[in-house]
């Protein structure tokens, strides 16, 4: 006949599974949480809507060179007097007018921030940034 067993020596027939449960409501809760701040953006950006054929939208190109004056739909302003006259008679013509602003990556950040602020002043609030695409991948 076998001794009998104590309880020390019992093979565990079962797993407790509570703690794996609490440890997976907790990550999905994290989760769910980081979810919800990175898909907020932290600046506001007025992105382009997609139009129809018909629709054509009005863009006010500013091209800002790394050396030169800056080119305003394909002019050069030199001076911040045409550039704003040329803004506000873009405004005037369209109110909804947005600006895009092609800046050379050797440009100061400080001439970008100009830039916009001679928009602003001339009522222009929509501004877009202007990039090219990654190297080797046509749009």
């Amino acid at each position: 006949m076998t001794p009998p067993q104590s309880h020390a020596n019992k093979i565990i027939a079962g797993i407790n599974v509570t703690p794996l449960v609490d440890i997976m409501l907790v990550l999905l809760i994290v989760f769910m949480v980081t979810t919800t701040i990175v898909a907020t953006p932290a600046v506001p950006l007025d992105l382009p809507r997609a139009s129809q054929s018909e629709d054509v939208q009005v863009a006010f190109s500013v091209v800002l060179p790394a050396a030169g004056a800056m080119l305003v739909n394909g002019e050069p302003a030199m001076t911040d007097e045409v550039f704003l006259r040329q803004a506000r008679d873009a405004f005037k013509r369209d109110p909804h007018v947005r600006a895009v602003i092609s800046a050379d990556g050797a440009v100061a950040h400080r001439r970008v921030i100009h830039a916009l602020d001679l928009l602003r002043s001339a009522g222009i609030a929509k501004v877009a940034f202007a990039a090219l695409p990654p190297d080797g991948v046509l749009p």
